[in-house]
């Protein structure tokens, strides 16, 4: 199926859903493309001040991600780096990442592709 076509829309069209099944309290996402099929997407990533994603630990997928920080920082638990906004990572399939706290709070942009 793929991503549906869109043209230029407004992302605050787009509801906040909580990510990861509400998992992880505190975090949200706006998907703004995505191929039901494989997963890919294309999404806006909300980390309320104080959102800790210990109870999901560390991530592992099936798809490339590639994660720009818009607002905020990102403490890398496992890393212990912290990353604010500017800053970039681009994750192959299989690369095990987090878990974060983000005690400002966060927003991220995020594609995530098939391999």
């Amino acid at each position: 199926m793929g991503k549906p076509e869109r043209e230029f829309f407004a992302v605050t069209d787009v509801d906040w859903t909580p990510a990861m099944g509400g998992l992880v309290p505190g975090m949200y996402e706006r998907i703004l493309a995505t191929d039901p099929d494989t997963g890919v997407a294309s999404r806006l990533l909300r980390f309320d001040p104080g959102t800790d994603t210990r109870a999901a630990g560390p991530q592992i997928h099936p798809f490339w991600e590639e994660v720009y920080i818009l607002e905020g920082a990102l403490h890398d638990l496992t890393l212990d780096q912290t990353f604010g906004a500017g800053t970039f990572a681009c994750r192959p399939p299989g690369m095990a990442h987090g878990p974060w706290v983000a005690p400002v709070g966060c927003l991220t942009f995020e594609v995530r592709y098939a391999a």
